[in-house]
């Protein structure tokens, strides 16, 4: 197990609640993040019981899941069940009196959509008055439907206000994911995340351990893990979209995250893109938002602006790489000619926008507060209007937080080039900016200017910092490896 020792405490604390009354726990996140590796750990170490439900009928789950229960119970002959009613009333029997018991029903989603009463049927199983006949069950409901898990809990569901744990298994941030695929090149480390994200799967089950050695490596890697039409990975970014049982027309839904992969973060620019009216979009945008895979990120300057952004890099990859060339992909031993002609969609379209948002990440989570010079309280991207040259300006890094004083204030803002050696001109621009942020009276000549580059830093530009603290430098090393 990587990296999830909050999960697992969180976990074997509710498997160890004393207490003669059964006790309910949601588990959730998105696929591949190690769910059923948590809760199959959980449930060996307690001797617990754990059902996998499959996608069918509700008479097949009921039989599938009479047959798993008793086997665990060791009864010669399945259980048989008729509804549900019988099944939650067994399960809440299956621990010894006063020893508390997991029971865990893994894929929870497939056997809710086929028995949509069900949610109601464990809680009437959980009311005080069932409580009598219950023994000290944990039952843990874990699934990667976001939308339906996140409902169970939510405004006037039959479960709200019913469980006693509520956990999910994020994605692992850019340092652990570099940690977990044990990268130690910083560049090649950014370079493998913008890819394949933070989902410990890709490296174990869809690579078999098949990592890039090292800079030299990562353009074959890519072309025989990633780009190789007998790889798990080449297909993944459309099984994703598929196995979200919200998403009904998946055309539409990856014409959405087409147009957003390629640059287009407000809704009018996504209608734009594809020839509808901003007002359409007002529905798959929710419901991509809802399943997890884009982000809502309102303007650090600007209220009545916002961005979307696809959460998932993979599928950025999929959309500006791999999309458009799919025919030659689907040709074995095309892929390396086809990776050479993308090196720059790569570079602009996912690594640039990607390096951002690990700035951003850095910046909100792994900086220091001497980095910024103040505690830091949410960290944006922005846009700053120029009156007089009738333009404006993106700031990539937008800290704002409690400077040493103790009053709100914008501490500092940043610029991100990935490919980019950073020199005086970039810091004359921030300090441009911070100008007209002041004459507004957002900013002051307190905020610090930052410059994140993963090419490096002109000597000039590094002597002005090296002797000025309101000037940070901020490389591909520090943001792995400093705050």
């Amino acid at each position: 197990m990587f990296d999830r020792d909050f999960e697992w405490s969180e976990l074997t604390r509710f498997a160890t609640l004393p207490g003669p009354r059964a006790t309910l726990g949601v588990v959730s996140g998105r696929r591949r993040q190690g769910k059923t590796f948590l809760l199959d750990a959980v449930t060996r170490a307690s001797g617990g019981f754990m059902f996998t439900a499959t996608e069918t009928t509700e008479a097949d789950a009921l039989r599938q899941f009479g047959a798993a229960l008793a086997g665990y119970r060791e009864q010669p002959t399945p259980f048989r069940f008729t509804h549900w009613d019988e099944a939650v009333t067994q399960l809440m029997r299956v621990a010894d009196r006063g020893r508390p018991t997991v029971a865990v029903i893994d894929e929870f989603p497939f056997l809710a959509k086929a028995s949509p009463a069900l949610p109601s049927i464990i809680q009437r199983a959980l009311d005080p008055a069932a409580q009598h006949i219950n023994t000290p069950v944990r039952l843990l409901l874990c699934g990667s439907a976001l939308s339906l898990m996140g409902g169970l809990l939510a405004g006037n569901a039959p479960l709200r206000g019913r469980a006693g744990l509520e956990l999910v298994v994020p994605t692992l941030d850019f340092r652990l994911a570099a940690e977990f695929w044990e990268i130690t090149d910083p560049r090649t480390a950014l370079l493998t995340h913008a890819i394949v994200g933070g989902t410990p799967a890709y490296r174990r089950e869809f690579t078999q351990d098949d990592i890039p050695q090292g800079p030299d490596d990562f353009d074959a890697w890519v072309a025989r893990a990633v780009l190789n039409p007998a790889r798990p990975l080449f297909r993944e970014a459309r099984y994703l979209l598929a196995e979200e049982p919200e998403l009904h027309d998946t055309a539409l839904y990856h014409a959405v995250l087409a147009a957003i992969a390629a640059g287009n973060a407000a809704r009018g620019g996504i209608a734009d893109y594809l020839g509808r009216k901003s007002t359409d979009l007002a529905h798959p945008l929710t419901v991509l938002q809802d399943v997890g895979l884009i982000t809502y990120e309102a303007d650090a300057f600007r209220r009545n602006r916002s961005a979307y952004r696809i959460a998932e890099p993979l599928i950025v990859f999929y959309h500006a790489i791999m999309r458009p060339a799919w025919g030659d992909l689907e040709r074995p031993g095309r892929a390396p000619a086809v990776w050479r002609r993308a090196q720059p969609a790569f570079r602009s379209k996912v690594v640039g926008p990607h390096f951002e948002q690990v700035c951003r990440e850095w910046a909100r989570w792994h900086a220091a507060p001497d980095t910024h010079g103040g505690q830091v309280s949410r960290v944006a991207s922005g846009t700053v209007n120029d009156p007089a040259s009738r333009t404006s300006h993106e700031v990539d890094v937008a800290v704002r937080g409690e400077s040493w004083n103790g009053s709100e204030a914008l501490l500092a803002i940043g610029e991100a080039k990935w490919n980019e050696v950073m020199g005086m001109g970039h810091l004359e621009r921030l300090q441009h900016i911070r100008a007209l942020l002041t004459a507004r009276g957002t900013a002051t000549d307190a905020t610090r200017l930052q410059c994140y580059s993963g090419a490096g830093f002109t000597d000039e530009l590094r002597h002005l910092a090296y002797g000025d603290p309101t000037v940070q430098l901020i490389d591909a090393r520090r943001l792995y490896h400093g705050d």
